[in-house]
């Protein structure tokens, strides 16, 4: 399901999906009607919009971290046109399982746009590689992260982005071991023991968020 008020865009990525060959079972564009076709028929998935109709401020947030609460197994895009730190942190500091936040201008980039989708789908997270460095600038100054060397803020930067260890070992161009060696590191620097019933790959990320 879609919730974008500019038409233009809407349809665009109702073409797109469809060509794709996903099912688009609504395109709405605000978000009151997104909840009601949500709980009419839940999704697998819904891209919705930050700023939506009447107000253009956060409808298109709440409308996400409502359908978050009460449909978890719904995964969710947001888009937004600008950075938006309190709502990126509003979205994903609870949870990192099946949630996005892209910039738009990242879905022109159609094969980065469908990567998110699929990774979102398959149970992770896709999280745009500008609001990464964004929250990277915010949390140089903060520990335990400025204990991390510069190829671990690396791994973990990307692990952010929802990346598997396989596809960070292709985008960073090294070793799976070296991967998994900067992701223990990690685990310890941040002083992620481990737990039972806790993965240790998302309260990395958590903590990464909420630094």
């Amino acid at each position: 399901m879609l919730a974008e008020d500019s038409t233009l865009l809407r349809e665009g990525l109702v073409r797109l999906l469809i060509e794709e060959g996903h099912e688009v079972l609504a395109a709405v564009g605000d978000a009151v009607a997104l909840l009601r076709e949500v709980e009419a028929r839940p999704p697998d998935m819904v891209v919705v919009d930050i700023r939506m109709p009447p107000t253009h401020t956060d409808e298109g947030l709440r409308a996400a971290l409502e359908i978050r609460k009460r449909w978890p197994e719904v995964g969710v895009l947001v888009l937004s046109q600008h950075i938006e730190r309190n709502y990126a942190a509003q979205l994903l500091t609870s949870n990192v399982e099946r949630v996005g936040y892209l910039l738009k201008d990242r879905v022109a980039q159609v094969e980065e746009f469908l990567d998110a989708l699929k990774r979102i789908q398959a149970g992770g997270a896709a999280i745009d590689p500008e609001v990464v460095r964004q929250l990277v600038i915010r949390s140089t100054h903060s520990d335990p992260l400025a204990r991390l060397t510069p190829r671990e803020r690396s791994v973990l930067e990307t692990l952010a982005q929802g990346y598997t260890n396989a596809a960070i070992s292709e985008k960073l161009h090294v070793s799976m071991s070296t991967v998994e060696k900067n992701l223990n590191a990690i685990f310890d620097k941040l002083e992620l023991a481990h737990t039972t019933g806790y993965n240790r790959r998302i309260l990395a990320v958590l903590r990464y968020l909420e630094s």
